[in-house]
């Protein structure tokens, strides 16, 4: 018993505490412990690489331009024998996409004037006072002059201010008239920045030379890394038919797919090609319109191809690595 002089309550300052080690020499014991000490690291090791929490990631800058190529010759009744070239077919651009006209249906002669609307519900008319002046809508080709007209022998429509005749509203031609478009090229120029690493890549790999590029078109097996697409390769690609999408024209996705790993031992960021139809197959038409030198409204159906790209950029980070993988360690 501790005498009155050993008493240092009630703050028990003369107290001290330390853990006692006991080293048990047990060969089933320590093996338990340095299994359960390795089970633990491995789960750690696989739950890091599994999440992959060593790696760092970052959001890409992207921009893509496209070039088609191609020639091709026409002969019809309206417009005699014709020569396309690339500013004929693919008139317009946009952004990350690019169209190929496929076929197309003549309005010859076409000028601003009066004419009868074509029949449809709201231009069917017995007299004038069924048609009202100015009357516009979103089927109209024209704006309403308030007159009842013949369309035919048998029907009477609204006479409408536009461009007359108005354009034939008749089935494009089967086959298609510009089914050698299914051998045009474009080119596809891609490039990709990733600013946190101040890394910039193309599609256009170092490698390649001008002499490749002149001869080469993009094949699965043989040209993969090649920038230069066949439209009809294009279109099988996407598990479809040239000559079935060329009547009445689709859209097409062209996709550039970038997976890049950045480590120090492991560099690789290849681009990797993908095509799939985005429209559906039924009930779809793509038509414009545009008028020659000799007044003849052109309405032609296209082939639309867009291109789209997705990036994923990959770079071990230590520090990441570490926050994970310490209080792991600290379990051990």
């Amino acid at each position: 018993p501790r005498g009155p002089a050993m008493r240092c309550s009630p703050l028990n300052l003369c107290e001290y505490e330390t853990s006692k080690l006991v080293r048990i020499k047990s060969v089933k014991l320590g093996s338990l412990k340095w299994a359960l000490n390795g089970v633990i690291l491995l789960v750690i090791c696989i739950m890091l690489l599994w999440n992959k929490e060593y790696q760092e990631y970052d959001l890409v800058v992207s921009s893509v331009t496209t070039k088609v190529k191609g020639v091709a010759q026409t002969n019809t009744a309206d417009f005699g024998e014709v020569v396309w070239d690339v500013v004929d077919y693919s008139p317009n651009e946009e952004k990350n996409s690019f169209f190929v006209a496929t076929n197309f249906i003549v309005t010859k002669k076409q000028k601003q004037g009066k004419c009868p609307e074509v029949p449809h519900y709201g231009t069917l008319c017995r007299t004038d006072n069924d048609c009202k002046k100015g009357l516009w809508d979103i089927r109209s080709h024209g704006v309403q002059t308030g007159v009842c007209v013949k369309f035919d022998v048998t029907t009477k429509t609204c006479e409408v201010s536009a461009w007359c005749p108005i354009e034939n509203t008749k089935k494009p031609p089967r086959p298609a008239l510009l089914t050698s478009a299914e051998n045009f090229t474009v080119l596809i120029k891609n490039n990709i920045r990733f600013p946190a690493f101040n890394f910039i890549r193309r599609n256009i790999l170092p490698e390649v030379d001008g002499n490749y590029l002149k001869k080469c078109i993009y094949n699965q097996r043989t040209d993969p890394y090649c920038p230069i697409f066949r439209l009809g390769d294009v279109v099988q690609g996407a598990r479809e038919n040239f000559a079935d999408i060329a009547v009445e024209g689709g859209v097409i996705g062209i996709q550039i797919n970038w997976d890049c790993d950045l480590n120090r031992f492991f560099n690789s960021c290849l681009p990797k090609y993908s095509f799939r139809r985005l429209d559906e197959k039924e009930n779809w038409l793509i038509g414009t319109s545009c008028y020659s030198k000799e007044s003849q409204q052109v309405y032609s159906e296209r082939k639309y191809e867009s291109v789209q790209d997705r990036q994923e950029v990959k770079h071990t980070h230590t520090h990441n690595a570490s926050l994970h993988l310490h209080p792991g360690l600290l379990l051990v």
